[in-house]
């Protein structure tokens, strides 16, 4: 039944996949309320009663949001006394940029995918989650307990004042997750991040007299000499986690200055920081801070000062992702006939938040072999509609198996 429940709905869902790249989320800004707003009457016109749970503007402004309203879906089975599995996927999407061959909000479908900003990651997750319920509800097994759909708005940004927000005001009370994925593999880990300013002060000066300035450009030198240095340190490392890798370091942003003839009094570096499952997040951070506090050069006038931007510790695998792996994977491999991988991702998400909450929380959803294949976060962005309608069978079954008395 739940084979055929997807198919004779499944032009359905790519209608409301094409809906909800319609409408843009781009974050930054984080203006993402008019995508709730049509997200949830998406929803309601397929029979689900959406909670909106809305953000307080002084906490999503805190985070560099404008605008955040979270969504909730609830569904019972039987007596509700059996567990309550969360879907978990977010609307916001980076903003599309330059070298787009198609219209990045006009969701065109071509050679079978469809196209458009945020259409692997992750608005097909919107559609394969609502239609894999959908779906569930034609099933014929006996089934007790419940399913709730989160749909969020900052992953891009950290999930703070999204799953950590509904998790922290006790908004749900999941006992596993599944949160957005690819359709090839069961991630059950992924990488951490660090995101560090660091700020070198200087003086300005004419640079006739240079000597009269503090130059914040030769300070900043011998800390990117440091931070290159540990680059190559990192490079001998791996984690035991597979798909992981190894930690890295990348200095994405440097901006300061005044004009050419001005001794520079200010440079600003960003630097990226990837966390392996073996590290520690705040101890990579003290660590980072010391060797640029340690190469920054004792000058008359030169300050540094490091600033965290963002921290978001590395998804570890929970007692009790076994269950969810095995439940996800069996009808996976019955469809695809192919090995599903159970593996690791080298880039962070909403996961850990459920999985900090104790929460046993796997990554599967619609999507290629990977985040390259699907152009996530790059031009011409795009989900295959066979993708998207075998994960969309792959979550109704395994949400039956959970839920089997």
């Amino acid at each position: 039944m739940i084979g055929a429940a997807v198919d004779a709905s499944f032009e359905r869902e790519v209608a409301f996949l094409k809906a909800m790249i319609r409408v843009p989320s781009d974050n930054p800004p984080g203006d993402c309320a008019a995508h709730a707003e049509a997200a949830t009457a998406a929803l309601e016109a397929l029979g689900f009663t959406v909670e909106q749970h809305p953000v307080p503007e002084p906490f999503s402004r805190q985070h560099g949001l404008r605008s955040i309203v979270n969504l909730i879906v609830r569904r019972t089975f039987g007596s509700g006394s059996g567990p309550v599995i969360a879907l978990a996927a977010h609307g916001d999407v980076v903003p599309p940029g330059d070298g787009w061959t198609t219209d990045p909000y006009g969701a065109e479908e071509r050679h079978g995918a469809v196209y458009g900003r945020g259409a692997a990651v992750s608005k097909a997750d919107f559609a394969a989650y609502a239609f894999a319920l959908l779906a569930l509800e034609r099933s014929e097994a006996a089934l007790d307990g419940g399913v709730e759909i989160h749909f969020t708005y900052d992953e891009e940004t950290g999930g703070f004042v999204g799953p950590k927000w509904l998790l922290e005001h006790g908004l749900s009370k999941a006992d596993y997750a599944i949160t957005s994925g690819f359709s090839h593999a069961v991630a059950t880990a992924h990488s951490g991040v660090l995101h560090l300013e660091v700020v070198v002060r200087g003086r300005q000066a004419h640079a006739a007299v240079a000597q009269l300035g503090a130059d914040a450009l030769e300070a900043a030198t011998p800390i990117l000499a440091a931070i290159y240095g540990e680059r190559r340190r990192l490079g001998a490392i791996r984690s035991d986690e597979a798909g992981i890798g190894g930690p890295q370091i990348t200095v994405g942003l440097i901006s300061g200055g005044i004009n050419t003839n001005v001794v520079p009094d200010r440079i600003v570096l960003r630097i990226d920081r990837r966390i392996i499952t073996e590290e520690d997040g705040e101890s990579v951070e003290a660590d980072l801070i010391g060797l640029i506090e340690a190469a920054a050069p004792s000058t008359p006038g030169i300050e540094v000062e490091c600033r965290r931007i963002l921290l978001a510790e590395p998804l570890r695998p929970l007692p009790g992702i076994e269950r969810l792996v095995e439940a996800i994977r069996e009808p996976a491999e019955a469809l695809f006939g192919v090995p599903i991988d159970v593996t690791g991702v080298p880039l962070y998400t909403d996961a850990r938040h459920y999985a900090a909450a104790g929460i046993p929380t796997v990554l599967y959803g619609a999507g290629p072999r990977s985040i390259v294949d699907a152009n996530a976060h790059s031009a011409d962005e795009h989900i295959r509609l066979d993708d998207l309608r075998a994960a969309t069978e792959v979550i109704a079954r395994a949400l039956e198996s959970l839920l089997a008395r």
